[in-house]
């Protein structure tokens, strides 16, 4: 019953998984194109979810929401033993600016909470300015609760995870 965003919401997967489990979940894409597998995806697993096209450091919902999910893009190196082409793809400058995107994103996800609210922030990165650093610069009110890093030599995807609360 919980009213939750699912900010950068394509392809669906997690908007899914929180709408299976019973939350009232706004799925926020700003990328058109992406819509329609989205949609198809809630559908084929008929499951309800409004689904909103907008900029995420934009939107915001008709009142405070329980939590926010904010898988954020990034530059997906921790995925780099699924997808050998990604260091060949990106650059150093691919980091500072999904950083910064990153950065915009939690901060306008931390006005979208109420307090006590909670926001998940995860990326697929194994950079540190994509992940930890912006544990050091939290918006005002605030706060990391849990942070989890995975790394590939553990088996699995590199991804940094943070549980953070509004106070």
């Amino acid at each position: 019953g919980e009213r939750i965003a699912d900010l950068c919401a394509a392809p669906g997967g997690k908007t899914a998984q929180l709408a299976a489990a019973g939350a009232q979940v706004v799925a926020v894409e700003r990328d058109a194109r992406r819509i329609p597998r989205l949609r198809e995806n809630l559908a084929r697993l008929r499951l309800a979810a409004e689904v909103v096209e907008a900029d995420a450091t934009q939107w915001r919902p008709a009142e405070l929401l329980d939590a926010v999910l904010l898988d954020a893009p990034c530059t997906a190196t921790g995925t780099i033993r699924r997808h050998p082409d990604v260091p060949h793809l990106k650059r150093a400058k691919d980091v500072a600016k999904q950083a910064a995107l990153q950065r915009a994103l939690l901060h306008h996800a931390a006005t979208l909470v109420r307090p006590g609210g909670r926001i998940v922030f995860a990326t697929c990165s194994l950079q540190a300015e994509e992940g930890e650093d912006h544990m050091k610069d939290l918006p005002p009110g605030l706060r990391a609760v849990e942070t989890r890093r995975t790394t590939p030599d553990m088996g699995m995807d590199g991804f940094f995870i943070a549980r953070l609360e509004r106070e």
